[in-house]
């Protein structure tokens, strides 16, 4: 009996000590594979893929939906009130500077200048009476001076002759007046007269028409409908509206190019010719206009389109592939291969091109980043480029 407790003694204590045993060979092994992985992993150098860094060209390419818009429009109004007695135009039809487009008739204004020119040669009549008494009252002056000084005449007759001499060179002076201003109350009538050739200010398409032969068309600005819509489109006028990000370097002088979608293959050269010089409030856009020549008319005024506008850069700019970007707790970076060491660069991204990315800082032309670099890689790594890598030339 005294035997058994000694026995279960010993064999727990055998069986504590083969425990501990495997646990330390189990602790050996596992130190003995993370140092062999270690050393596998020193040992082992990646084979990775590389791109050139690219640098970007003077001039970025900034692409925005445009509406096209005609050169010039007008709307031609009525300048003398009467009817339409002759109609030269309609709409669609090409007319050049001073083309006739309408003839208004008016008869009472042909009575009008009648009745004026009648009234002008009344007053042209009454200032010759009046130059004629002039002369008449200037010679009876010259005439009686000598005398009244010498005493053979009055002095009352020399002041009587002088009050004289000075009423008739006023009755001139009113005359002369009055013809004035005969003279152009009758321009006005004619002019008037003149504006009943209704005709086109520029060189252009009629687009629009709202009278025919027999309209009444009144003169006054307020009540009066537009006759005719006048656009000029051999030169088409472009706006555009530049996003705040891109605002930096357009100016009047630029190139840029518009398509349209329902015109593929072509592309319509032009020039920025006015910026609005003030971002809109409520969009941050720039107004910019853009003239394109359209000898053929081709484009037409109204139609969605889409600038390209080439703005020069104020800070040179450069280009990775998108695939070569890490961004982690370290922020922006990129992996570079120098003589088969990689570097991690901190960048700046100035914008996300989507396959590539443009960069302000961090990495120069020609150097080479790793594409999809592997997450554990650390700067200092070693590594071998891939063979078939093509290395591209910067541009």
């Amino acid at each position: 009996m005294t035997s058994t407790p000694a026995l279960l003694a010993v064999t727990l204590l055998s069986v504590l000590a083969s425990a501990i045993g495997v646990g330390t060979w189990q602790l050996h092994e596992r130190s003995g594979a993370a140092k062999d992985a270690a050393d596998l992993r020193l040992s082992v150098v990646p084979t990775v893929r590389v791109a050139d860094v690219r640098a970007v060209g003077e001039e970025r390419s900034v692409r925005l939906p445009a509406t096209t818009t005609a050169f010039a429009a007008a709307n031609v109004f009525a300048r003398a009130s009467g009817y339409i007695d002759h109609r030269s135009v309609d709409i669609g039809d090409h007319v050049k500077a001073g083309d006739l487009l309408a003839t208004i008739v008016a008869p009472e204004l042909d009575h009008q200048i009648a009745q004026a020119e009648a009234t002008l040669v009344q007053l042209q009549a009454a200032l010759h009476q009046a130059e004629a008494n002039q002369e008449l009252a200037r010679v009876t002056w010259d005439r009686d001076h000598p005398l009244v000084r010498d005493g053979w005449l009055p002095q009352q007759r020399g002041t009587v002759d002088v009050q004289t001499l000075k009423a008739t060179e006023a009755a001139v002076a009113v005359a002369q007046a009055n013809v004035a201003a005969q003279q152009a109350q009758l321009k006005v009538l004619n002019q008037e007269k003149a504006y009943q050739r209704v005709v086109a200010p520029f060189d252009g398409i009629v687009t629009q028409r709202n009278i025919d032969i027999g309209s009444l068309v009144q003169a006054d600005a307020v009540n009066a409908t537009f006759m005719f819509t006048l656009q000029q489109s051999s030169v088409i006028r472009t706006q555009v509206f530049v996003p705040q990000d891109a605002v930096v370097g357009v100016r009047p002088g630029i190139k840029a190019v518009v398509t349209v979608p329902e015109l593929p293959g072509r592309r319509f050269a032009g020039t920025v010719t006015r910026i609005a010089d003030a971002l809109q409030p409520g969009t941050r856009t720039l107004l910019t206009e853009i003239d394109i020549a359209n000898p053929d008319g081709v484009l037409q005024p109204g139609t969605y389109a889409t600038a390209e506008i080439l703005v020069p850069r104020s800070v040179p700019a450069l280009l990775i592939p998108a695939g070569a970007f890490i961004f982690n707790q370290d922020g922006q970076q990129v992996a570079v291969v120098e003589s088969g060491v990689a570097r991690l660069r901190r960048i700046t991204v100035f914008r996300d091109l989507g396959t590539e990315i443009e960069v302000r800082e961090g990495v120069k032309a020609g150097d080479r980043v790793i594409l999809n670099p592997a997450v554990d890689l650390r700067d200092g790594d070693r590594v071998n480029v891939a063979p078939s890598a093509a290395v591209r030339k910067p541009t």
